[in-house]
């Protein structure tokens, strides 16, 4: 039987983690290990200076259906790392899933992005990988992500992707069509805007505070990128790769006198 791995950054009460539970549990043997509350731009981080621990929790999928999941106190990379090597170990996984994340993860979003970085995890295991997000926390949303979903996993289960390569896709709040696979489009990562202003204030101590979140970040869609793809109604499928590198610059760099 295949095995598929889900975790998350919205923790265990994500308003899409049940929504995608419920997509996935016919493509094979689900495991969900997620954090314990919401580590949202956690990036890639992992834990290292206390202890990592973990118990088990009902997932109340419906009045009559309830799946058990791991529940951890670290970062979404924690809990891949801990699902492929304690509750898995030494088993096939076949695919790794990150999210339904509430809200989008476009163009650099994905270095801020814990959903991103399970997928990334599973890359840098050898695993196929993709994480999906919606840009808005609506029910429907949710839904039709789901989905996707088991639409994309469905067809990675099949085709498989090469290595180090990973997914990250982008569920609109309106759809340009009612069928899943006709409103995908694969896209690139856009630019993303993100505010100058960090706002601050004092706290009822008389100390000073800064909430670095800022405004919410914007985006410019230049056709062709997962940002333009949402402006227009569609779920943006875009791959990315473990190698960072930029090939173009190395020759001019190596001649370079430091």
């Amino acid at each position: 039987m295949l095995r598929i791995l889900i975790s998350n950054d919205d923790g265990i009460y994500g308003p899409g983690l049940k929504e995608l539970v419920r997509a996935l549990k016919s493509l094979g043997q689900l495991f969900v290990v997620v954090p314990d509350g919401e580590r949202s731009a956690a990036s890639h981080s992992i834990t290292l200076h206390k202890p990592f621990r973990i118990q088990r929790m009902p997932l109340e999928l419906s009045k009559d259906d309830s799946f058990s999941a791991y529940v951890t106190n670290g970062t979404p990379s924690d809990c891949v790392r801990f699902g492929l090597l304690e509750v898995l170990k030494k088993k096939k996984v076949d695919l790794i899933v990150g999210g339904i994340n509430s809200g989008p993860n476009l163009g650099e979003d994905i270095y801020y992005s814990g959903t991103v970085a399970v997928a990334r995890e599973a890359a840098m295991n050898n695993i196929c990988g993709f994480a999906i997000s919606v840009t808005e926390d609506k029910k429907a949303v949710y839904e039709r992500a789901a989905k996707a979903a088991q639409l994309i996993a469905k067809t990675l289960l099949k085709k498989r992707m090469p290595p180090h390569i990973f997914l990250n896709v982008n569920v609109p709040a309106s759809s340009s069509t009612n069928h899943i696979s006709s409103s995908l489009e694969i896209t690139r990562l856009g630019k993303r805007v993100y505010g100058k202003q960090i706002p601050s204030g004092i706290d009822p101590r008389g100390n000073a505070y800064y909430w670095l979140a800022g405004d919410t970040p914007k985006g410019i869609p230049v056709p062709g990128t997962d940002m333009a793809a949402i402006k227009k109604g569609k779920i943006s499928i875009t791959p990315l790769s473990l190698d960072c590198t930029n090939l173009g610059f190395i020759s001019e760099l190596s001649n370079w006198k430091f």
